[in-house]
């Protein structure tokens, strides 16, 4: 009997959203790029989609250069692209037009993205199937997905009809999303078989997370019962709330007789220590502690493991105002222990009676908020349902799609007693197309529409954060998170503010004004002065930057260093003399630099378009 092949997918972006706030830079990402590449196990990995590129708009970055830094090596490797897109939301958590999602196919086509994973909240095939038709008409894979969830309405029969509807529609594969990995193990074996029963042909992918500790049992399951790819993790971000390590999966595979890849352990062992570094240079100053850890807690509640992080913050946000109510009252106080597992109890009540929404982005957090605040109006006196917010009532009136299950008569009744009205219409009908006005302002501020239309996309996809993005805004804004971050974990330590200050100037170098005035760090006339971003390289002998004297000279900042950026101090302001711009990690090595007369050449010629480009800024203002 010939053997079933299973194929691998590196879940490198989920990786990281499941783990904290940011994902790795540009630069980082063509670095490890080539090393997932020599790793030889991997048939797909997941390169962007979901908050990738919005993350990268929050750090001041362009999210079209990264992807296609990071597609392109795997490109030419063979290895497929994939992508997470929210169907109806895109790339965001609201709804998106409908023009918008269908220029995101053509732009994440033409960036080098093969495949994209669509899904909705609400597995609501309307929000899904206008996805899988655009996606074909670029030229994309559409993976339909099921949005896994333990409840008496999610049964075999519920998702492997969505299945038909999806293959139906064109999808050409499912993936089975257990995005809190609460799904069953034998449940899931099940559900494959039903799918693979009736269409064979259609390849089954299964994405399952760690947290709650089935996931390595189902894996086995769904393989048994006919999937063909598994997305696994790599350390040193596996396992916890994450998702299980390739190693241990594949063992398990080749140990009950599936045909599975060989992996190349010095080329894991790289990826490994380049992923560490990735999380030491800035990643793991937002990354979330308890996400590393397992809980079966997470088996009753059926949230998403990635959760926890903000749900505990916001469990601490109302310990304190519960604890001094009990205390006037004479009561005896809570720990936050008493408060999550009645957080955790009070989810299981709210869900059911909301619907059964699945417990994925955003609806998750929808619930989790109405539990919330329904133990702390418990708590202190108050009734349930005192707080729902206008999200959550847009998801129960049917704004966002159908409900999987029936609201209860309780949620109906205060619906109509607020004067609220449900309604079954398609929810794309509620947005209508937009980019011709997103045209518009790019016209009116001079901004290119950029290669294939992709940021012509990305300020329609993200407007506010691309607005950020393109006036420096986020880049600074992100820098003074970072500095703060790095100072309060060296404080937490027991370190002061000024030796903290000290430790994270070690090993680094003063970039110095080389005159008084104003600081230019870019040339574009159209945007204002940004910085370059932490971890930015640059060379001995290159511009860093540039100051215009004020007898209106411009006079470069010349590096003295090769290396990384590993601070910025002043950002488009006035600077004395000798004043340090910022600070330079220098390489181990550092490079020899000799200008050539074509270097000389092309320096001479950048300070010219500064000159010009300030030239430019003084007649409009």
């Amino acid at each position: 009997m010939q053997q079933k092949e299973i194929k691998f997918s590196l879940i490198y972006r989920d990786m990281w959203q499941s783990s904290g706030k940011y994902q790795p830079r540009k630069d980082q990402l063509e670095r490890i790029a080539p090393v997932i590449v020599e790793m030889g196990c991997f048939a797909r990995v997941e390169t962007n989609g979901g908050a990738f590129e919005q993350v990268n708009l929050l750090y001041g970055e362009n999210p079209n250069k990264a992807v296609r830094a990071f597609t392109k090596p795997l490109n030419e490797a063979g290895i497929q692209t994939h992508m997470l897109d929210r169907g109806l939301n895109g790339l965001r958590m609201y709804p998106v037009p409908a023009d918008v999602r269908r220029l995101m196919y053509k732009v994440k086509k033409a960036q080098g993205v093969d495949i994209t994973r669509i899904f909705d909240g609400l597995n609501d095939a309307r929000n899904v199937i206008p996805s899988i038709k655009y996606a074909l008409e670029a030229g994309m894979i559409p993976q339909a997905t099921l949005c896994i969830t333990h409840s008496p309405v999610h049964t075999v029969e519920y998702y492997a009809t969505l299945a038909d509807q999806f293959i139906a529609a064109g999808a050409p594969e499912i993936c089975l999303k257990d995005m809190a990995g609460v799904g069953r193990p034998v449940f899931l074996g099940r559900l494959v078989k039903a799918i693979k029963d009736k269409h064979p042909e259609v390849i089954i992918e299964y994405h399952g997370h760690s947290g709650p500790g089935f996931s390595v049992a189902s894996m086995l399951e769904v393989c048994k019962n006919g999937a063909d790819i598994i997305d696994v993790a790599m350390e040193p971000i596996s396992w916890g709330k994450i998702h299980p390590d390739v190693i241990t999966i594949r063992e398990m595979l080749h140990d009950a007789g599936f045909k599975v890849p060989e992996i190349n352990m010095d080329a894991y062992m790289r990826a490994r220590s380049l992923t560490q570094e990735f999380i030491d240079d800035f990643l793991g100053y937002f990354m979330t502690e308890s996400n590393k850890l397992m809980t079966s807690l997470l088996v009753g509640c059926g949230l998403p493991g990635g959760m926890m992080g903000s749900m505990m913050a916001d469990l601490k946000g109302v310990h304190a105002g519960i604890n001094m109510y009990l205390r006037s009252k004479g009561e005896a106080e809570l720990s936050v222990d008493d408060l999550l597992v009645k957080l955790f109890n009070e989810v299981e009540y709210v869900w059911p009676r909301l619907g059964y929404p699945p417990l994925v982005t955003p609806f998750s957090q929808y619930v989790k908020n109405v539990a919330l605040m329904n133990v702390y109006n418990m708590v202190t006196g108050k009734g349930r349902w005192q707080a729902i917010d206008n999200n959550t009532w847009g998801m129960i009136l049917g704004k966002s799609g159908r409900l999987p299950g029936a609201l209860d008569p309780e949620i109906i009744a205060l619906a109509k007693e607020k004067g609220l009205e449900f309604t079954d219409e398609d929810p794309q009908g509620n947005y209508p197309d937009a980019l011709d006005e997103y045209r518009k302002e790019m016209d009116e501020n001079g901004w290119e529409y950029g290669e294939d239309d992709e940021e012509l996309f990305e300020l329609a996809m993200h407007d506010r954060q691309y607005r950020d993005y393109k006036s420096g805004v986020a880049k600074q804004r992100f820098q003074e998170d970072l500095d703060k971050a790095r100072t309060e974990s060296l404080v937490k330590q027991g370190y002061n503010e000024a030796d903290a200050l000290k430790i994270k100037r070690q090993g680094t170098e003063p970039i110095v004004a080389a005159a008084t005035g104003s600081l230019i760090w870019e040339v574009d006339p159209t945007d204002y002065s940004t910085a370059p971003a932490i971890g930015t390289a640059i060379k001995t002998g290159e511009p860093l930057c540039y100051i215009q004297t004020v007898a209106g000279y411009i006079e470069p900042v010349i590096s003295n260093f090769t290396g990384r950026l590993t601070e910025v101090l002043a950002q488009g302001a006035t600077v004395r003399k000798g004043e340090p711009l910022a600070y330079v990690r220098p390489a181990e090595v550092e490079e020899q630099w000799s200008e050539s007369e074509p270097e000389r050449l092309k320096r001479v010629e950048k300070l010219e378009e500064v000159r010009h480009a300030v030239t430019q800024r003084r007649h409009r203002h």
